[in-house]
């Protein structure tokens, strides 16, 4: 399963539409974040990696934690305008970076803590739904059409290219002594 990655800017646009809905966070099919969850903090993530290919890659990644507290229910989920507050408190300190990849981090204690994707946002009823999906590992070599594995040339796209140097022929000197007197033109 592929997902395209959602950007800041959408994100937070999607909120902006729909300030008075209930903001619920969906982590699998029918499974819901508890409704007492609080927006623990948003970190703006600038990444710098080197790809299996030797290609030097750079993104940013917006990244909201989500924590639900234990022992502590909530008949409703807060409103996106709770959120959207939440969200300009942090902007006040922190620009966000528009174009930064969002990444929802959320774990419980049936669920280990990962970054996830918004698969999608959805009104329904009078509840703004984050359906988010997992993060998965993929190869940038082979997103830019290349592969992972071995190429024609029967290189891994994991080995580095190694360099091939020019060879240099020997001439020993020592068999004709002559060859390099003063005068004879090889100086």
């Amino acid at each position: 399963m592929n997902i395209s990655a959602m950007n800041w800017e959408t994100f937070k646009q999607h909120l902006l539409l729909e300030p008075e809905l209930t903001l619920q966070f969906q982590y699998a099919e029918n499974i819901w974040v508890n409704a007492a969850y609080h927006i623990t903090e948003i970190k703006q993530a600038p990444i710098s990696s080197v790809d299996c290919g030797g290609v030097m890659n750079a993104w940013t990644e917006i990244i909201v934690q989500l924590w639900e507290p234990q022992n502590e229910e909530k008949e409703a989920a807060m409103k996106v305008s709770k959120a959207l507050s939440i969200i300009e408190l942090v902007e006040k300190s922190l620009p966000l970076n528009p174009n930064g990849i969002v990444k929802i981090e959320f774990g419980n204690a049936g669920f280990e803590t990962r970054h996830m994707l918004p698969k999608d946002i959805i009104v329904y009823g009078e509840n703004l739904i984050v359906d988010l999906r997992p993060d998965a590992v993929q190869c940038k070599a082979i997103e830019r059409g290349g592969s992972c594995g071995t190429n024609e040339q029967g290189e891994e796209c994991c080995t580095p290219a190694v360099e091939v140097k020019p060879k240099i022929q020997l001439v020993n000197l020592a068999v004709n002594p002559s060859a390099c007197m003063p005068g004879s033109g090889c100086c």
